[in-house]
């Protein structure tokens, strides 16, 4: 139980923080952080979080994640169910508590996307269903092999959280013009639930792909390790 007590906790931080960053103070009158600060933000909260509860949960925060640990063979299939179910809470919890936050200004709309995750129109650069499936899937591909990189066994011990943060931030600068950066179906569901309407609509996308991605990159790090051995 105090894994996926962990694991909500940690998901709720990266929603708060990262999406947070977005709605709050992205485009914040003169000194907003902008693309490059809402990127580090994201990375940021799994670095933190990492150092956290990664020695209770192994900080997934991710159902992507997860199930991709789990085709890699680090991750027990039985454990999948819970730890998907309360990464999803933690983050309709951390997309809870940012509408409250940025409901108390003026003018507030959350119909303008509320850091939501969109393809088409809805997509920040206006990329195509075709651009964002394929970004999605590649740059989930790319987590997954810095993730089980970074936590090998053979790896430079304590440093994988540094990695897999900053290697979460240049996943966003490159992708937050296409979908504004998913990777992760939690944090897309999160969000997308307050917004309802189009982000709804276009949240499989955001399932589908993380969750595929994710297994091509752990199935890519095995061949990898096997053609080591070899």
């Amino acid at each position: 139980m105090k894994k996926y007590i962990a694991e909500s906790f940690g998901t709720f931080w990266l929603v708060l923080g990262g999406c947070g960053s977005a709605v709050l103070a992205a485009a914040f009158p003169d000194v907003g952080i902008g693309l490059l600060g809402v990127s580090f933000a994201f990375g940021l909260t799994v670095l933190t979080m990492a150092f956290t509860i990664g020695h209770i949960s192994g900080c997934h925060l991710n159902p992507a994640v997860s199930i991709g640990l789990c085709v890699g063979g680090r991750f027990d299939v039985k454990q999948l169910p819970p730890y998907i179910i309360a990464q999803v809470i933690g983050a309709i919890a951390g997309a809870g508590v940012l509408y409250v936050i940025a409901s108390g200004q003026a003018g507030f709309d959350v119909a303008a996307g509320f850091a939501s995750n969109g393809y088409g129109e809805h997509s920040p650069g206006g990329y195509s269903l075709v651009a964002a499936l394929v970004c999605e899937i590649v740059m989930t591909m790319m987590f997954l092999l810095i993730i089980m990189g970074a936590t090998d066994s053979r790896a430079p011990q304590g440093f994988a959280p540094i990695a897999i943060g900053l290697g979460l931030t240049l996943i966003h600068l490159i992708s937050i013009p296409v979908t504004n950066t998913s990777v992760n179906p939690a944090r897309s569901t999160g969000v997308a639930l307050f917004v309802g309407d189009w982000a709804i609509t276009q949240l499989w996308l955001f399932w589908v792909a993380p969750i595929a991605g994710a297994a091509i990159g752990a199935a890519v790090y095995r061949f990898i390790i096997g053609s080591a051995d070899e």
